[in-house]
């Protein structure tokens, strides 16, 4: 049967099979001893040599889900089963946020029409996931060729034929249905250094994320191999409900340059705060002179992001001066109050100026201001000035 025929439905069942065949796979004067050490009660080697699977199961009948994923978890410490290492994961998954399969078939066409790993060789990397030899084909015995495995079929339909898309790849691979664990490793694998360069893994990375968050995960930095960016997914760096909004707007605005920034910024928050709030400054810097751009308004190259500002503020009618209510006065003067405390904020506390033994170090939080800031600047900038031109947001901004 088909992987992700064999994994479309996970029951309690499943996950209690599975340990049962390979506790099985042992000698019959063997298992009693494996399943003690697995906390399942004790019995002879006679009773097992009746029916070593019948023995097993036995005494997984009387064991809850939970304890279920424990003996499994357990049993993959002795020895590694990929289609355990699954039941397990999915058991385990099931009270946690889902990535729905409409997400799974958005990050799917991301690697449609380019290698799946443009740095070693595919098939290599594949193994790396999952067990492709062990695997069937799609249709083995409809197969004149003697195909068996879907490490044949990939070879034939990859390699010596390209009649099979990388769309058409991954989901005979079961990734549309595969568990979480099994998803993320496929993408920090996709992402990684050895994988794919770094103006590649940046555009990558991008554009999963721009799926993945919706279902509250993301790719966020977590180290570095040799200078390179390292991924892994993570829930917990998504931040607040905001980030998205931000993201869905500056995506709309300008995905290459502005866009990039912007999840640059967010990925440096947690591990590399002075990076984060230079990133933060640099964002606002963007949209700035973008804007200015459009509405035709000078600016010259030295000019820093309050000048930048003050030039903008007027462009779009948003300096104080231009505004009788004084409610509005005070929060326009505020608007640009930030602005100058940003600039202030990253010469003291960015990565954009070298500092001695003595300078402050910023935490994390400090990050999460200065990120959080300008992001909301940088939409309030773009709605102003998207309300005062006759073009849509999402439409190309050209300059």
């Amino acid at each position: 049967m088909p992987y992700a025929a064999r994994m479309s439905t996970i029951s309690v069942h499943d996950l209690r099979t599975r340990i049962a065949e390979i506790v099985a796979g042992n000698k019959a004067y063997d298992v009693p001893a494996v399943c003690t050490r697995l906390g399942l009660a004790p019995g002879t080697s006679d009773e097992a040599m009746q029916g070593k699977f019948r023995y097993v199961n036995s005494r997984l009948l009387s064991q809850p889900t939970a304890r279920l994923a424990e003996i499994g978890q357990d049993l993959l410490g002795q020895v590694w089963d990929f289609w355990l290492a699954e039941l397990v994961a999915k058991v385990s998954e099931e009270r946690t946020p889902a990535v729905s399969v409409l997400t799974r078939r958005r990050i799917i066409e991301v690697f449609d029409g380019q290698p799946l790993c443009p740095g070693y060789d595919e098939l290599e990397f594949l193994e790396q996931l999952w067990p492709i030899t062990a695997m069937p084909a799609v249709s083995p015995d409809d197969d004149v060729w003697g195909r068996l495995s879907l490490k044949d079929d990939i070879v034939q339909h990859t390699i010596r034929n390209h009649d099979w898309s990388n769309r058409e790849l991954l989901e005979r691979l079961g990734l549309l249905d595969a568990s979480k664990a099994l998803l993320f490793r496929f993408l920090e694998a996709a992402v990684h250094p050895t994988a794919i360069d770094e103006a590649g893994q940046k555009d990558r990375v991008e554009k999963i994320n721009r799926h993945l968050q919706h279902d509250g995960y993301r790719l966020s930095r977590s180290g570095r191999m040799s200078g390179s960016p390292v991924y892994t997914v993570d829930a917990a760096s998504i931040g607040t409900p905001a980030d998205a909004a931000i993201s869905d707007m500056l995506a709309k605005f300008e995905p290459e340059q502005v866009h990039a920034r912007w999840t640059a910024a967010l990925d440096r928050r947690g591990d590399d705060p002075a990076g984060a709030i230079t990133l933060a400054r640099t964002l606002l810097e963007d949209v700035c002179r973008w804007l200015l751009d459009d509405l035709a308004i000078p600016a010259a190259d030295q000019d820093d992001l309050p000048a930048l500002y003050r030039k903008l503020s007027k462009g779009l009618k948003l300096a104080p001066d231009d505004h009788s209510e004084q409610v509005f006065k005070q929060i326009l003067g505020n608007c640009q109050s930030v602005v100058e405390s940003l600039g202030a904020l990253r010469n003291k506390l960015g990565d954009a100026h070298g500092g001695g033994p003595k300078r402050a170090r910023p935490a994390a939080r400090h990050a999460e201001l200065a990120v959080n800031l300008a992001g909301s600047m940088a939409t309030f900038l773009i709605a102003t000035w998207d309300a005062k031109r006759s073009i849509p947001i999402g439409t190309a901004v050209d300059g």
